[in-house]
């Protein structure tokens, strides 16, 4: 019987562990920032980056739900924006690793984080994503802010 059990259990837990490495990278994106900052120079489009927590942060979980793996949002969104997932999952050190030094140049506080940069790379706008829940708040702020920068 504890046989039964103890594989029941490595069942569920690679289980989870498969559902969250699926989970981790929204199709439509991409997961490296530096080819994402020469594709927005070559395709004239903004890069939009979201700093996350995937399987530890609810609101990252939440708006990874809600939003970013929405195909509407994704569809709209990358008409004007490279977008770019910088995942800090704590099931994967590597991944967190390779991404620490992001955290650390932009000065990361909090997680979800979404900056804005435009093509050449200047910072536009950042703030928390999890303001905007819905795929409709976040594109009407994504276009309040491209407004703005187009203004400047």
């Amino acid at each position: 019987m504890k046989a039964v059990t103890y594989l029941a259990s490595f069942a569920l837990a690679g289980t989870t562990m498969v559902s969250t490495a699926l989970a981790a990278t929204p199709k439509g994106w991409t997961t490296d920032l530096e080819q994402a900052f020469k594709d927005a120079k070559a395709k004239n489009k903004a890069v939009l980056v979201e700093f996350t927590g995937s399987d530890w942060c609810p609101p990252c979980k939440m708006m990874h739900k809600n939003v970013f793996s929405k195909e509407d949002f994704v569809t709209k969104a990358a008409e004007d924006f490279i977008l770019v997932e910088l995942d800090f999952p704590r099931g994967d050190e590597a991944v967190t690793e390779k991404n620490k030094p992001y955290a650390e140049k932009y000065e990361i506080e909090g997680f979800p984080t979404v900056i804005l940069f435009d093509k050449s790379g200047k910072e536009m706008n950042r703030f928390f994503a999890s303001e905007f829940p819905s795929v409709d708040k976040f594109l009407a702020h994504l276009d309040q802010v491209t407004e703005r920068a187009q203004l400047d």
